[in-house]
Parts: structure tokens; sequence; C-alpha cells
């Protein structure tokens, strides 16, 4: 599957170097072979097999002479000055694919606690070993309103081999029924297993890959959940740990309960305020409002509403 530019400035900012390199491989359309030639032209000598090694992470640049060629291969991929030299550089020291900069649940969710309660119990790494690439969702608010669904398209790619699962964090509004939410599977998963706190209406589920992951390598999957247990909704909000690709999110509204005023936001903790304030108007027919993230920063972003 190709790559952007998008997913390129994240990777060569992320690491590793390895995953850098044949990101910029893939987004720049060269060919090894047409990369040697280049590199020649350069006075720079480096073999197919060197740089095949290098794109897969089987080998790792050390010496005087391979350092060169990274700096050339900067000028032949026109890659900004010192961003693949960097991640060699810093080596262990760099924020890196294993545990890249992250805020905490604790200051993204009221209900942190049972957050990471459950997903320990799931014994799940904090960041389940995949960043995102794209995440849409679409969230249906009911004619009592209440939150009716939350259904998401979600692409990640893995930065570790053996990577088969994605834990999904369901937040209900207050007086939801964890158990009674539905877990719904839809492409390319399955559910796995389903763990609640029926104190704070956190809800995480599992769901399992028809695949194991590579590094690298982007998987597409659905999934979403039914409530209609909770209270009436007033906002919907994603927190993110860690910084990723695009996010959309989509909240629809039924017929008999249209709010008077929409406005998307973002905060940097769930305690700070709420900046970056801008009116929605619902479409036509359809009663939604939308708001779209290009480049995800670790925090949430929302969208709150009026009744009356």
């Amino acid at each position: 599957m190709g790559h952007t530019e998008a997913e390129l400035a994240q990777v060569l900012h992320t690491g590793p170097f390895h995953l850098a390199l044949r990101t910029a491989l893939s987004v720049r359309g060269l060919p090894l072979q047409r990369v040697r030639h280049h590199l020649a032209h350069r006075g720079v000598r480096v073999g197919v097999t060197s740089l095949s090694y290098w794109q897969q992470g089987a080998r790792r640049p050390q010496r005087p002479e391979s350092l060169r060629a990274v700096k050339a291969l900067e000028e032949v991929l026109d890659l900004p000055v010192n961003s693949l030299l960097g991640l060699l550089d810093a080596g262990e020291s760099r924020p890196g694919p294993e545990r890249p900069p992250a805020r905490t649940y604790r200051s993204l969710v009221e209900a942190s606690g049972a957050v990471e309660r459950l997903l320990a119990g799931m014994e799940s790494p904090a960041d389940g070993g995949l960043h995102t690439v794209g995440h849409q969702e679409r969230v249906r608010i009911g004619p009592g309103r209440r939150m009716q669904s939350r259904a998401s398209q979600h692409v990640v790619r893995a930065h570790r081999d053996g990577i088969d699962r994605y834990l999904a964090v369901y937040v209900g509004d207050p007086g939801c029924d964890p158990e009674r939410v539905a877990v719904h599977a839809r492409e390319n998963c399955r559910t796995g297993r389903v763990r609640w706190d029926r104190g704070t209406g956190v809800l995480v589920a599992e769901l399992l890959f028809d695949t194991r992951l590579r590094t690298g390598e982007t998987y597409l999957f659905g999934y979403g959940f039914e409530d209609g247990t909770g209270g009436p909704c007033g906002e919907y909000l994603r927190g993110f740990t860690f910084g990723g690709g695009q996010y959309v999110l989509q909240v629809g509204f039924d017929e008999a309960a249209l709010p008077v005023r929409c406005r998307s936001f973002a905060q940097v903790s769930a305690g700070a305020p709420r900046g970056a304030r801008a009116d929605l108007t619902l479409t036509g027919r359809h009663r939604t409002v939308h708001l779209v993230e290009q480049g995800v920063r670790p925090g949430l972003v929302g969208i709150d509403w009026d009744w009356e």
C-alpha cells in the first residue's frame, strides 16, 4: 500500500530509521536501482543490497562511508537536512516507535482509573503497537437526545511485528449501563474480549484482526457501539494519547431532537479550557455536523451542542 506525505512527515519524527527510509522511497516512487544511480552521480558508492538491508532494518548504517550515503539519500529523496541522520544519531534516546510522545489517560478521561484498570486486565501495551493513519467516526444522537450509536472506520500502521488486535474504548454518558452496550465488529476484524466498569460507564472491546501485521504494514478495519442507555448527551469528544494522522468526526441528529447550536473545540487535557472554538452548521436533510483534524496531536477534540 502506498504512503502519503503526512505519513512520511510523521515517521521522520518518530522513526525508526528503516521505516522512515522505506516510507520515503515509497512516497518518492524510486526503486533502489535508481537510488543507487543517483547516489553514484554524487560520488557515493553503495550497493542495492545494502540499501535493501537498510530499509528492512536488517542492517543499520554505522561506518563513515555509510553515514555519508545516508546524508546523500536525504538529498536524493528530497528530505529535510538531518532527518534520516538524526534518527541514527539519536538512537535509543529519541522517542521512537516503541514509545512515541504520549499523554496518559489520566490527562484525557475523567474515568481514567477505570480505563487503565480495564486495559491492564487485557495485558495490552500503552500504544498497542499501532499508530493511527486515519480515523473516521460517525456518531448518532437519537430522538431522546441520547447517544444512540458510534461507528468507526480506522486505518492503523504497525510499528512492531506481530500486532493482531486493537482495543477500542467506549465511555458512556452519565447513567450508561455498559453491560447493555452492544459491540459490533465490522470490516476485517472480529470481537474478542469485552470488559466494562458499571460505575463509570466505561467499556473496552478487543477487536481481533484477520492477520498479524509486520512493522510498517497498514490495516483498515471497522467497528461500532450501540448504546441508548445513558442520559441526554450534549457533546462527543475523543482523546488521543498519541499523535496520529487524519481524524474526521461526524455527529448526526434525529429529526425529533435537533440542537440550537453546535461548536467544535480542542483541549490540551480534560481539565483545561476548551479552545479552537468554531460554530458548525447543520446540513440540510441529513442533520449532521463534522470536523476534520489533518494531523492529530495528543489531547482532545470534539463537538458540543446546546439543546435550548
